[in-house]
């Protein structure tokens, strides 16, 4: 049996849009690629905000699975995504690497992290969708 695709989001302290991005990478993604998360630090627990949003949007419990990681505590990964921590953010080495870009909610209002989550959504799908149609590389090599 061919191994599946292995994704990691990365951010500096692993607490809030890299944990979402793994959630919703488990949860809509998961028939493609296996979702993790880490990052350089770690925080005591996820970002609470961010666990309550993730769980009245989605049903998804993220303190269940997931904890703040650091890089090696993730296996090797076949993708980096990065979620948008600009120049600090961690090197993973991997076969293909993009940054999504996103500003951090954490802070801010609900409002925020609902719009965090729903983008993260679509890219999981789109993550998805291209690692699918043999966008990114070939499946058949990884």
């Amino acid at each position: 049996m061919k191994e599946k695709i292995k994704a990691a989001f990365i951010c500096v302290h692993n607490s809030c849009r890299s944990q979402m991005a793994e959630a919703l990478g488990k949860h809509f993604a998961k028939d493609v690629f296996e979702s993790y998360s880490a990052g350089t630090e770690t925080k005591p627990q996820i970002n609470q905000d961010a666990v309550r949003i993730i769980k009245q949007i989605y049903s998804i419990d993220m303190e269940k699975e997931q904890y703040s990681k650091i890089l090696s505590d993730i296996p090797q990964v076949d993708i980096v995504i990065t979620m948008g921590c600009n120049v600090e953010c961690p090197y993973l080495p991997c076969k293909y690497r993009e940054d999504w870009g996103l500003d951090d909610p954490t802070g801010k209002n609900d409002e925020e992290f609902i719009r965090t989550a729903k983008i993260i959504e679509d890219k999981v799908m789109n993550l998805r969708d291209r690692i699918l149609s043999n966008e990114i590389f070939s499946t058949t090599n990884a």
